[in-house]
């Protein structure tokens, strides 16, 4: 089991944090109301519109070759983050949530959806790798890759404004995130954003389907 009781770094920092925003929640009503609400459901929703208001601000700035160039890579960000996901898959982690984990080992916790009555996210069965996390990490490293500084500080703002409240809410460890998601993410980004092997994808979509992208007519 993982818990407060064995000794290392990540399991004390863990520990910390999650008491530290758990105690928060009691004590801040304001503070309560807010991780209840970046914890529903839609708010995931808000998180990927956002990610596509940042690409969506690069695509109105481009050509129809630029923009044809965009839709192929951003299917190649949706591949990689299915590639991402089948490391979840396939490590089959079954690490309970902080909330869960202390809640069964009969330490008082607080859940922000029992204190508000809404029906946020503060519990998980299974929570490591932070999948949620491990896809906005790799939206931000492409927008590194392809457009630069500024827009990978931009995505940086959106994967800890994103990551961060199911932290809050004890639906995830933070080294579910900071070693999980970071952890799955410097192999498949390697793979992906280190070799040719995007540029190469981007190409061969390009080739493929050339302005049938734009157009959504069906390739045979």
């Amino acid at each position: 089991m993982y818990g407060p009781e064995m000794q290392g770094f990540w399991p004390a920092l863990d520990s910390q944090v999650f008491f530290f925003f758990n105690g928060l929640l009691g004590e801040n009503m304001t503070f309560r109301y807010f991780t209840a609400f970046t914890n529903l459901r839609f708010f995931d929703t808000i998180s990927f519109l956002t990610m596509l208001g940042i690409f969506g601000w690069h695509y109105r700035k481009m050509d129809k070759a630029g923009r044809r160039w965009m839709m192929a890579m951003g299917m190649v960000i949706l591949l990689t983050a299915v590639i991402g996901k089948q490391f979840d898959l396939a490590w089959n982690v079954e690490r309970p949530s902080p909330t869960k984990f202390f809640t069964e080992l009969g330490v008082p916790v607080l859940r922000v959806s029992e204190l508000t009555g809404w029906p946020a996210k503060d519990w998980s069965g299974s929570s490591f790798p932070g999948d949620h996390g491990m896809c906005l990490i790799i939206f931000c490293f492409y927008m590194l890759r392809y457009f630069g500084w500024r827009t990978f500080m931009a995505g940086l703002a959106v994967v800890l404004f994103f990551s961060l409240p199911r932290v809050m809410s004890g639906a995830h460890w933070v080294s579910d995130i900071a070693v999980g998601a970071v952890s799955v993410n410097l192999i498949v980004l390697s793979w992906m954003l280190l070799t040719p092997a995007a540029d190469k994808i981007i190409n061969w979509l390009l080739q493929k389907y050339n302005e049938k992208i734009l157009k959504g007519e069906s390739v045979k």
